[in-house]
């Protein structure tokens, strides 16, 4: 059977998150005992029973998903042919692993590093999030422009669903004059910055020395990436793709119609939580999500 992997990004964490992979597959022991190992402190104690407090940190958060959501894609690997990935922000580094891009190690690697520095980068340009809901995208484009701080929209999730990233007092702005052009909601998220936005650049000149010194393949099927919204084979592409993720938007929306006007029409979410099925769901309601 021929499907596509998807990747959750942060938010979709639980405490317990993985417990019953451990315990019922060598496999995925041996995977998050490596973790263990690579990230120097035991990720699996806070991931199985932990506060959530903690695991919601984003430091912690990235790092966990990524592991969890790579055991699943690998268990998964013999029920079928994988035929693209894509992942929603950290989402997109499982994909490069589940794409055999990357190495676990590798991956994992650049996963913390990303983490520790996003976090850097929220302290030294705090920022928040907003989702809005109900609005077309060039009405919410429209109202970021309209505002002199830096305010840009950061996830294209699905229609009608847009998240907008920037500065406190640009997002309360931004806010009020989105409800004034019709948005049905607009709600602050309980989030640590501006993730996706220039409030990033830090982070990403960090990252992308490391990614340089990474070792990409050529992936085993298209991986459709955030900031492009198409499906890449080329490793120099795909390196500077994922460079350019941290300040450019998530276009979600994009990603997934191009990868069933691409032929793909089985999906299955591969990590934590079932928020991707929510939204290729509002994108497409026709296509598989059933394995």
């Amino acid at each position: 059977m021929k499907y596509a992997q998807v990747f959750p990004g942060q938010g979709s964490q639980f405490i317990g998150m993985g417990k019953d992979l451990f315990d019922q597959y060598d496999e995925a022991k041996k995977y998050f005992l490596k973790a263990n190992k690579i990230l120097d402190f035991k990720i699996t104690e806070i991931m199985f029973e932990g506060n959530q407090k903690e695991l919601t940190e984003t430091n912690i958060a990235q790092p966990a998903i990524f592991i969890h959501s790579i055991i699943k894609s690998r268990l998964f690997e013999k029920k079928g042919k994988l035929t693209g990935v894509a992942g929603h922000s950290l989402g997109e580094f499982s994909a490069l692993v589940a794409s055999n891009s990357i190495s676990f190690n590798d991956g994992l690697e650049l996963v913390n590093i990303r983490a520790k520095e996003m976090k850097k980068a929220c302290v030294m340009n705090p920022g928040t999030m907003a989702a809005v809901i109900g609005l077309e995208n060039k009405i919410v484009e429209n109202c970021c422009m309209k505002i002199k701080e830096i305010v840009v929209p950061a996830n294209y999730n699905c229609p009608g669903q847009i998240v907008v990233s920037g500065e406190k007092k640009a997002i309360k702005n931004v806010s009020k004059i989105l409800s004034e052009n019709g948005a049905r909601k607009v709600i602050e998220l309980n989030v640590g910055g501006a993730f996706h936005s220039p409030l990033m650049l830090p982070a990403k000149k960090v990252l992308e020395k490391y990614i340089k010194k990474i070792e990409f393949k050529k992936p085993s099927c298209p991986i459709y990436q955030n900031s492009v919204g198409k499906g890449v084979s080329n490793v120099e592409e795909i390196r500077k793709n994922l460079v350019d993720q941290l300040i450019s938007p998530v276009l979600w929306t994009q990603s997934i119609s191009q990868m069933i006007n691409d032929g793909i029409k089985n999906f299955v979410e591969v990590g934590p939580g079932k928020v991707l099925q929510g939204l290729i769901k509002k994108i497409n309601p026709d296509v598989s999500q059933e394995f």
